[in-house]
């Protein structure tokens, strides 16, 4: 029973044999995930948001729009926070600005 005890005692200099390098080793496939998550999540989704905060910010009476919800239409007016979308002849809608996914090829 005694071996036993010895086999799982901690080895001779206790956890500091390892010093900063042993810190180092354990910290170093953090830095790693955390930069394959950057460069693969984040960064994109946060250019992809820049681009729409763009697209937002440039959009003038006349544009050809779709918004998120599929509908395709023109911009007949902005009113501040409110769109105004005219969908067909004579029919004007309002929605809010951020719901406007992009702009309609012609």
């Amino acid at each position: 029973m005694l071996g036993i005890a010895f086999a799982m005692a901690a080895p001779p200099g206790g956890a500091q044999s390892g010093g900063a390098m042993g810190a180092f080793q354990a910290i170093l496939p953090l830095v790693f995930m955390f930069a394959i998550f950057y460069f693969l999540l984040i960064r994109p989704q946060q250019k992809k948001a820049k681009e729409h905060r763009t697209l937002l910010d440039s959009l003038k009476r006349g544009d050809q729009v779709v918004t998120a919800g599929g509908m395709h239409g023109k911009v007949s007016g902005i009113d501040g926070d409110i769109v105004n979308l005219e969908i067909a002849p004579g029919v004007v809608i309002k929605i809010t600005k951020g719901y406007v996914a992009s702009l309609k090829k012609d």
